[in-house]
């Protein structure tokens, strides 16, 4: 691998890792609007909606042909933001029900749906290297989230059911952006996605039902959050990261949002952190590295 080469894929972690943290920062913030009063449905509205509007105003005054579709490809984008939608809807009403320890650890089951998915119906083959890395991402998320210590069997059972299905969602949307980054950029593809799946909350609901509600200042603050920096910076640091390392791994990579999560509540919520947690978010980044170690495809 040349120095470009090394650079840009160095470049695509960086970004999926950029991408897991400000997912982790908007659990946190979303956990707390859930706490104000705001539903699952409500903010899962807010959210792809808002993100749906920012996403087209940035495309037409930066990159107008970065809307050109072609008509063939619509239906690939509606099954895209469909599963999307539901991603974000299933995420957070695990979320709701559930611990977030919980719900991340369910979600991040993802990584290894896309490996299976890539061995299964893709051409790239399950190396050695890609293998070592989802072992220890996996485990370095479930020791890092302190999954010893969840009482899976006692939690709500719908919030696990949506944990998992959150992680089936964020599995496929991966599989699904990478196929259509062959022939579109990230933000067309990020967009799309997202103005179909803005299209589909808010037909299930009252169109913009949510946003005529009686929110405080505060609350909008978070909904903003949420919307920007927990949704449109992310999803396009992702779908670009995965343009350049692949779905299986940025999806083994995007396992740092547990541990940024963990960072977060040590740093800013004053909570400790155990021995094996720190020890698993070793893990996680040993994962990150590993795969880092030589190039896509390598074995």
């Amino acid at each position: 691998m040349n120095v470009e080469e090394t650079r840009s894929q160095r470049s695509g972690y960086l970004m999926v890792g950029a991408a897991a943290a400000l997912w982790a920062a908007s659990g946190t913030v979303a956990k707390h609007l859930f706490q104000n009063g705001l539903s699952p449905l409500d903010l899962v509205q807010l959210r792809t909606t808002v993100a749906a509007g920012v996403l087209v105003a940035w495309l037409i005054v930066i990159r107008r042909p970065g809307l050109r579709i072609r008509r063939e490809d619509v239906v690939h984008f509606v099954l895209l933001g469909a599963v999307l939608g539901m991603t974000q809807f299933t995420y957070l009403f695990a979320i709701s029900k559930i611990p977030v320890a919980a719900a991340i650890l369910l979600q991040y089951q993802a990584p290894v749906l896309v490996a299976l998915y890539a061995l299964l119906f893709s051409a790239q083959k399950m190396t050695s290297l890609i293998a070592a890395s989802l072992v220890s991402a996996v485990l370095g998320c479930y020791l890092m989230v302190g999954g010893y210590n969840l009482d899976v069997m006692g939690m709500n059972a719908q919030g696990v059911v949506s944990g998992l299905s959150s992680a089936i969602g964020f599995a496929a949307y991966s599989v699904r952006s990478e196929q259509g980054m062959r022939t579109y950029g990230p933000m067309t593809v990020v967009c799309y996605a997202m103005v179909f799946a803005a299209l589909f909350w808010n037909t299930l609901q009252a169109p913009l039902g949510a946003f005529f509600e009686n929110h405080t200042p505060r609350v909008w603050t978070g909904i903003l959050f949420v919307g920007i920096l927990g949704t449109v910076l992310p999803f396009g640091l992702y779908s670009a990261g995965i343009r350049i390392i692949g779905a299986t791994r940025a999806s083994i990579t995007a396992t740092l949002e547990p541990v940024t999560a963990g960072l977060i509540a040590y740093g800013l919520l004053g909570e400790v952190m155990e021995t094996v947690q720190i020890l698993g978010g070793l893990l996680v980044m040993a994962s990150v590295a590993l795969l880092q170690s030589r190039r896509k495809g390598a074995s």
